[in-house]
């Protein structure tokens, strides 16, 4: 089997950059939206999805119109949920709290947020919807990173040291299982 080309975007600039934005539903730039379908332009790809929220959707909306290709949504591909940190400033948090949850984002999630094996569950869940054809997901930093965990097998700690900038194009190649693996091709930021 050969597999599958499995190509993660994560969405463009936001209006407020360097917020921790869950569920926030921030808009996008229009020079991140651009950002996102420059990328998207020179893949090929059968398949689209975005996440349900704007900074995500409005850039699988663009993608759709220049390739053609019909746009999904699917709220599986949403962020980290920040719970009462959601929209905040790292750095207005604090310091041990935030310092507790990067080193075990399961451990100790945000007040009222999601843990990281929710997020790898959603995203896990995902994954194995997905038909076996050349697709481009529009998504967040964190979906992308859940998606390395399941499919790569790395560790929480070896995803956050892959540099995950908006607009950042991180391309797979998928084998379908049970588990299913995959391999990195590139990743372009």
């Amino acid at each position: 089997m050969t597999g599958f080309a499995l190509h993660l975007l994560r969405h463009g600039a936001p209006a407020t950059p360097g917020l921790l934005m869950g569920r926030t539903d921030g808009a996008p730039t229009e020079t991140g939206i651009a950002a996102c379908v420059a990328q998207a332009g020179q893949l090929t790809f059968s398949r689209l999805i975005a996440s349900d929220l704007a900074r995500s959707r409005r850039a699988g909306d663009a993608i759709g119109a220049a390739t053609g290709v019909s746009l999904a949504v699917d709220p599986r591909w949403r962020e980290l949920d920040f719970g009462e940190w959601d929209g905040m400033a790292a750095a207005s948090l604090p310091p041990p709290m935030l310092t507790r949850f990067w080193d075990d984002p399961d451990a100790n999630p945000p007040p009222g947020g999601e843990r990281w094996s929710s997020l790898v569950a959603r995203v896990g869940a995902a994954i194995a919807a997905l038909a076996p054809e050349p697709t481009l997901i529009v998504t967040h930093g964190g979906a992308m990173r859940a998606a390395l965990h399941i499919l790569c097998g790395f560790d929480r700690h070896r995803v956050w040291a892959f540099d995950l900038p908006y607009a950042a194009l991180l391309s797979l190649r998928v084998w379908p299982g049970d588990p299913p693996t995959a391999q990195v091709m590139a990743l372009t930021p």
